[in-house]
């Protein structure tokens, strides 16, 4: 590899980088993390099922990747108040990834307003909800990258 290259790989090390990714028990989130694992962080896997983020922890642990987990509902503020304030005991959070998401697909004229708002809670309100939690850590050490 020429310098040339290896100088921009360089801009993509990772280590000693910390990165929360919500819901990254599996898909995308489960990608995100591997990769951000692979670059040099140390990265906490995220979901509401603890078997599953424990799976996904052990097959990238397999890897011999750098990775913890913090199983909580995204859509419930004090459960991810909590979780960040657990989390950051461990060591800063760096990165956070809101990855969390979900769809429930249908004709418009036959869902349900339970739906609609069980989708606006993933999609949206996990959003404020762990990034304001994790900013509060992040604001006052200068330092931190939040990818929405």
């Amino acid at each position: 590899m020429d310098a040339d290259a290896m100088n921009v790989l360089n801009s993509f090390n990772l280590s000693g980088h910390r990165a929360l990714i919500t819901g990254s028990s599996a898909g995308i989130g489960l990608a995100l993390a591997e990769a951000l694992a692979q670059a040099g962080a140390h990265v906490v896997l995220n979901g509401r099922t603890a078997s599953k983020v424990e799976a996904a922890a052990l097959a990238l642990q397999a890897q011999g990747l750098s990775v913890s987990t913090a199983v909580f509902d995204v859509t419930d503020a004090d459960s991810v108040r909590a979780a960040v304030e657990q989390i950051e005991v461990e060591g800063p959070i760096d990165i956070l990834v809101n990855n969390a998401g979900m769809q429930i697909r249908g004709p418009l004229h036959e869902y349900q307003d339970a739906d609609w708002h069980t989708i606006m809670k993933t999609n949206l309100d996990s959003v404020y909800y762990v990034g304001q939690a994790v900013a509060k850590k992040m604001i006052p050490r200068g330092r931190g990258k939040i990818i929405n």
